[in-house]
């Protein structure tokens, strides 16, 4: 009766009139810019679903938050493709009452009725309609106007995972991304170790282990395809095989803890083991018979400690900074997918020498791969996670049955004797199978328990300026890798990639690790391991922790002698045929960045397609000058041997290796037609895929990144001094 008094009593002043309720007019807020807030919905998986479709470059599709238990009449809840917040298609928030009491009895019933709204700063609130705290005297929600209040929001704090509307449950986070307390983003709920979790001391040895067994095939099989072309004997395969365990674990450790500290194993990169074959078959060096491994691995060593100077300048001095504005997927994918094509003339061309192995090989870790990843063993998907070393060591053990039953016997013709100077040529083909295809080594026997290896064990390294250009130039290509692959586990550890000055700082770490490399000896730079991605994927640990302790069991075994030696005993056929694999696996991981991008796109179809033509077509003109040696080389190793009798010839025959020896390199013309068409060829961020690195003021805002990111404590205060440079 009260309610009505008042009306009347307003409606009499006013002449009997209705009295509309005076609304404020909308004011836009400023300070913001619509497209950055797009770019941060899209960056932190705010929205439900992104829609990456061909032919929506400029727009991007938000799907509504997903409701549990929502009531068929209960309004949807979406979000505005804007500002990236809730927006309820309820319509009109106030709405005038109309005449008498039914307007109020609406009113009343919506008294308990929780509504979301907004504070002026932008922070979500629940509050309740008419409780009791509106402008009206009456106290009833009415303002005295008979239009129903809105009463100020409660400063109560908001459950920050959900915000609920009767039985509507509304998820804040993205899918697979849970909250942590102190803010941030967790890890996928999938993981089954997060980033910095620690699993216990027995699961955290086991994961260790597991995660380098996985990565068998990347460690230990690329000596077994260079010692011997540089004319070492199974010793030095053996101790080359240790010292690049030594070396992935120190560099390892080192990344981990002043890297980009993601959990990253580094180690031999197939990025320079094209480059390392070019200078091996120099026409310097075909027709060495004293000392040929020892000069060999002392002009690598070289090379690489220049190339890899280069990649510290690069890092450290913020011009990787820059750089990284100008490598998108549509550069990494082709380059990378390069690197595992150009070794298609040794893959099989080894493998079909010992067909009774290794098909076996090929057809096992294929099945165990493909057939058999979903079948599970006491929860745990064994095929899947060690297809490689499982079935490499089905098939080892079957060829050393075959070495001791005499299958693989030399039947007179003498192995030491160089294949050249073998005068009947079935005795010459005969040495070159069964040295291929057996399953013993000379240095298990005569290999000591216990070595350690250590710096210039080779000899002091031999500096060329025909060789450190070229390793200049793979340095390049092996950061281009780095780079995609820093994306890719970031996003698969914790939903925020990397800042500019951590990638940086990475790059800078890989060149610092790669002077050890070369430092030690082992034949290659060092560089993170593109097979990473697949071993997250297939393990689900993401644990630092765990990479860390597993780098320490490399290391130990580095120091063990006869492990060296017995994985020097390895037949070089099966290792060419686990190559297969893990070269079709390097292409497809390159490939795969280009879910990034709009793969659909005719402008990106057109440079990928021509980066790769091209990267796999110029060298080929190149290494189709034959060399001028009477040395009779193997036919996968002439493509590499083109350096010295290529169709480039200035008259200083430094320049002429450095440019022959480029250009007849798949990786390096692929990363040149793809940078140079993807930065001049017109095209939105959004149809490049142009990566959206973390800017550092988040960092510094969110504990939960900083924690992720930053170097530690103890040892930031002495690298301060980075800061200036962005790293």
């Amino acid at each position: 009766m009260a309610t009505g008094s008042n009306l009347e009593s307003v409606n009499n002043k006013r002449g009997g009139g209705t009295i509309e309720p005076k609304v404020p007019p909308f004011v836009p807020k400023t300070g913001y810019n619509p497209r950055d807030l797009r770019s941060w919905a899209k960056r932190t998986g705010f929205v439900s679903d992104y829609s990456g479709e061909a032919g929506t470059s400029g727009s991007e599709k938000f799907e509504p938050f997903q409701l549990r238990g929502r009531k068929e009449n209960e309004p949807k809840i979406e979000i505005d493709p804007v500002v990236g917040r809730m927006r309820d298609n309820r319509g009109i928030e106030i709405q005038p009452a109309s005449h008498g009491g039914v307007g109020l009895e609406e009113n009343v019933k919506k008294e308990n009725e929780p509504v979301l709204a907004l504070n002026p700063d932008g922070e979500r609130k629940v509050g309740m309609r008419g409780n009791g705290n509106g402008n009206g005297s009456n106290g009833n929600g009415s303002n005295g106007h008979g239009v129903s209040a809105v009463a100020p929001m409660q400063d109560e704090k908001y459950d920050e995972e959900n915000v609920v509307q009767d039985e509507v449950k509304v998820d804040l986070f993205p899918e697979g991304v849970e909250p942590v307390v102190d803010g941030g983003w967790k890890g996928p709920s999938e993981l089954k170790c997060g980033l910095k979790e620690n699993p216990g001391f027995v699961s955290l040895i086991y994961y260790g282990l597991q995660h380098y067994l996985s990565l068998a095939g990347s460690l230990v099989l690329i000596p077994l395809v260079m010692v011997p072309v540089m004319g070492g004997t199974d010793k030095d395969t053996a101790t080359v095989i240790s010292t690049m365990l030594f070396i992935s674990g120190i560099t390892t450790i080192l990344h981990s803890y002043f890297g980009t500290r993601l959990p990253l194993v580094q180690g031999s990169s197939f990025v320079y083991l094209a480059p390392a074959l070019v200078i091996i078959n120099a026409q310097d060096y075909r027709n060495l018979t004293e000392h040929k491994f020892r000069h060999i691995m002392r002009e690598l060593q070289g090379a690489i400690i220049v190339g890899s100077i280069f990649q510290c300048i690069l890092g450290f001095s913020g011009l990787m900074s820059i750089l990284l504005r100008l490598i998108n997927p549509v550069v990494v994918a082709p380059t990378v997918a390069a690197v595992g094509l150009a070794f298609f003339s040794y893959g099989f061309s080894q493998a079909g020498i010992c067909l009774e192995i290794t098909v076996p090989q090929i057809a096992l870790v294929l099945l165990f791969t493909l057939h058999l990843r979903g079948v599970s063993i006491f929860g745990r998907h064994l095929f899947r996670i060690y297809a490689v070393p499982l079935s490499v060591s089905l098939v080892w053990i079957f060829a050393s049955f075959l070495t001791a039953g005499g299958v693989y016997n030399y039947k007179g013709c003498n192995p030491d004797i160089p294949s050249s100077n073998i005068l009947t040529d079935a005795c010459r083909q005969h040495a070159y199978t069964m040295k291929h295809c057996r399953a013993d080594s000379d240095a298990l026997s005569t290999a000591a328990w216990v070595r350690i290896p250590y710096p210039l064990q080779w000899g002091i390294p031999i500096f060329h300026f025909r060789t450190s250009i070229v390793m200049v130039i793979v340095s390049l290509v092996a950061s281009v890798d780095s780079v995609g692959t820093y994306r890719t586990t970031s996003l698969q550890v914790n939903s925020r990639p990397p800042t500019r000055g951590v990638v940086s700082r990475g790059i800078a770490l890989e060149g610092l690790c790669s002077i050890l490399a070369g430092l030690w000896g082992s034949g290659t730079g060092s560089t993170t391991l593109t097979e990473n991605v697949h071993t997250i994927n297939s393990t689900k640990v993401a644990s630092r922790i765990v990479v860390e302790l597993g780098a320490v069991f490399l290391i130990i075994f580095s120091f063990i002698g006869k492990v060296g030696a017995l994985l020097a005993s390895i037949p070089q056929a099966l290792a060419a045929a686990v190559l297969c694999f893990m070269w079709a696996l390097t292409v497809t991981l390159g490939l795969s960045t280009l879910q990034y991008a709009q793969s659909a796109s005719f402008r990106n179809m057109t440079i990928v397609g021509v980066a790769l033509f091209l990267g796999m077509s110029i060298p080929s003109y190149f290494q189709q000058y034959q060399p001028e040696s009477s040395l009779i080389l193997p036919s996968y190793l002439l493509p590499y041997a083109a350096a010295s009798s290529g169709p480039f010839h200035s008259g200083l025959k430094q320049l002429d290796f450095a440019i022959n020896a480029l250009m007849s390199m798949n990786m390096v013309v692929t990363l040149l037609v793809a940078f140079l068409l993807d930065n001049t060829v017109p095209g939105s961020k959004e149809e490049r895929g142009v990566y959206i690195w973390s800017r550092a003021e988040d960092v510094a805002a969110d504990a939960s990144l900083q924690s992720e990111y930053s170097l530690p404590k103890k040892v930031a205060w002495c690298c301060c001094w980075l800061k200036c440079l962005g790293v």
